[in-house]
């Protein structure tokens, strides 16, 4: 289930690059054309991109770990990512969220197999 986990957190992560870079070019216009909140879009877009690109990082981390340690890092990445990277890009933390547990219950459970 872990590698389920983590191929699941690295699609979510590519679409979340999208989103964000979808928000920056609608913070961007807002800029260009002046309207108020607009620095606040772009700072959204930019942690949607960091959260994005962390979340690809550590489902493919995920994917070949034994410990629940990245699924962990993963579901904290996704909420953060929810919170800090504006609503497309919550959209697919909310996918990586999924992504994070699958990987987390999934490296526990190979650790009970492995031990009997």
């Amino acid at each position: 289930m872990q590698k389920a986990g983590g191929i699941i957190a690295l699609i979510a992560g590519i679409f979340g690059i999208f989103a964000a870079g979808f928000t920056l070019m609608v913070g961007g216009i807002g800029g260009a054309a002046e309207a108020e909140g607009a620095s606040t879009v772009v700072g959204l877009g930019w942690g949607g991109v960091l959260f994005s690109f962390l979340t690809i990082i550590l489902g493919a981390v995920a994917m070949g770990s034994v410990s629940r340690k990245p699924g962990i890092l993963l579901i904290i990445s996704a909420l953060a990512g929810a919170v800090l990277g504006g609503t497309l890009v919550a959209i697919f933390m909310a996918l990586a969220l999924v992504g994070g547990i699958l990987a987390t219950i999934g490296a526990g459970g190979s650790q009970v197999a492995q031990a009997s």
